[in-house]
């Protein structure tokens, strides 16, 4: 029977690679020649933390991160910002989440969609991942467009298709 999964990961290389291109654009700005910011990755709790030293900065420093994530092809979905907090002299934190897996209540939404599609595929969440299986990779097919039209909360990635 043909099956695959449905996903949401996240490349990390393709983040380093927003990030770095962030500092670069931001160090050939004219405004942030003096300025003092801090962008940090932490790839184990899944989240960027910008500081900087006011909040239009901060703005800035933001808005770049996320037209570069853009261009290099990640999906906008798979951030989450936290609002930004004032920190010490006046400087601004903001944290950006990283959302990466299906988690509980959004893997039981997509076995929801696919149930209630009447097609002949069966859905079961294993993990953090739903695998969908059914007797024709046309219905796969079928599913996959829905659930990219579907409003999903996070982006989503088919992978592991086997016929």
């Amino acid at each position: 029977m043909p099956s695959l999964d449905v996903v949401s990961r996240v490349d990390y290389a393709e983040i380093d690679n927003a990030l770095n291109n962030t500092k670069k654009a931001l160090a050939q700005r004219f405004d942030f020649r003096a300025a003092k910011y801090e962008i940090v990755v932490d790839k184990k709790e899944k989240k960027i933390s910008l500081n900087a030293e006011d909040g239009t900065k901060l703005g800035a420093i933001r808005e770049t991160f996320l037209t570069h994530v853009l261009r290099r092809g990640l999906h906008t979905k798979s951030f989450h910002e936290e609002d930004a907090l004032p920190g010490a002299g006046g400087s601004m934190k903001q944290v950006i989440k990283i959302k990466e897996g299906l988690e509980g209540d959004l893997a039981k939404k997509i076995v929801k969609i696919v149930k209630e599609s009447k097609v002949k595929v069966q859905a079961s969440i294993l993990g953090d991942e739903v695998r969908l299986t059914g007797k024709q990779i046309d219905d796969l097919r079928g599913v996959m467009a829905m659930l990219t039209a579907a409003d999903i909360e996070v982006p989503l990635q088919y992978v592991n298709m086997k016929s």
